[in-house]
């Protein structure tokens, strides 16, 4: 299948058009919102120069899934999910922050600790961890959501002080989190996987809040395998995992961390399969389903056919 790396398309009643990291999102009549989970692959905040074939596929069906399997803990935005690469649901006010929720010392949280810092996000980590062990609790360590460019870190107080979220509003989205991640952490554990860390995205609608984007995705969680966790750490050998991790370290080791004159490696046929390849293993172990590829020979107009009947059924 070649992989779908952008689309351009034109929809009765379309009002703005919206080109993502990875997503094409499409607003149409100011009411919903289409979005097509392209092929492309972001690390360090830089889209990496080649699409990954049936990565944009295992993400929203993994997304819709959860969502799924989550809105008795939280209302989210999705309508309708008419194609595997397409979700259309209702246009919320994006809260200006990323909740991140971690269970062990892990991915970018490890790497400021390893740089002697001992507080991530306002949250204190105590001494004598090693990289991948539990925490002693979940900790909420947020971003903020840039526009454009890098997502910073900033602590709850820094937040609530900057007025960037109510203190009503963000308790609520720190008891969602909470309770996503518990949810997901049950999933993960029954399929043999440990949900690491994660991310969850919030909107609003008048004051209703909504659960928005993707939410347990390679993309957005880490996994690891619950099988020789416990072996691999007290031996001081990496983890076995299932999330884009894998992608960052390739990048690390050939000298690419999305910062000013470095280039992105080259990306050979191999570590394209290689890397979709993961993407369809995480689907299939986190689901418990079998990965169907959609090998449709013009998968640009089964998805625009696919959003104009559903948008019809929609209005």
């Amino acid at each position: 299948m070649k992989a779908i790396k952008e689309t351009n398309f034109q929809f009765p009643g379309q009002t703005n058009f919206y080109k993502g990291k990875v997503r094409d999102v499409y607003t149409i009549s100011n009411q919903f919102m289409a979005m097509v989970v392209t092929d492309r692959i972001s690390a360090f905040d830089v889209v990496l120069p080649e699409a990954i074939p049936y990565k944009g596929q295992v993400l929203n069906q993994i997304a819709a899934k959860f969502l799924e399997a989550t809105k008795d803990i939280v209302p989210n935005w999705v309508l309708a999910v008419p194609d595997e690469m397409v979700t259309i649901g209702r246009i919320c006010e994006p809260f200006k922050v990323e909740m991140v929720i971690r269970g062990y010392l892990a991915g970018h949280a490890w790497r400021e600790y390893t740089a002697g810092k001992r507080s991530v996000c306002g949250v204190s980590l105590p001494e004598g961890l090693k990289e991948n062990d539990k925490l002693p609790e979940p900790i909420i360590t947020p971003t903020t959501k840039a526009a454009v460019g890098h997502d910073e870190d900033i602590s709850r107080e820094d937040i609530l002080a900057q007025g960037i979220v109510s203190i009503k509003d963000y308790e609520q989205l720190e008891a969602y989190t909470r309770a996503l991640y518990q949810r997901g952490t049950e999933i993960a554990a029954s399929r043999g996987l440990i949900l690491v860390d994660t991310k969850y995205e919030f909107g609003k609608v008048g004051d209703q809040i909504y659960l928005i984007d993707e939410i347990h995705t390679p993309d957005s969680s880490r996994y690891f395998y619950a099988e020789g966790y416990q072996e691999r750490q007290d031996n001081g050998t990496a983890q076995k995992q299932l999330s884009k991790e894998f992608v960052r370290k390739w990048l690390i080791e050939n000298d690419f961390q999305g910062k000013v004159g470095q280039v992105v490696p080259v990306m050979t046929p191999e570590i394209i399969e290689s890397i979709s390849e993961r993407y369809i293993e995480l689907y299939e172990q986190i689901t418990g389903d079998q990965f169907v590829k959609n090998e449709a020979e013009d998968i640009y107009t089964r998805i625009k056919s696919n959003i104009q009947e559903c948008l019809r059924s929609l209005s």
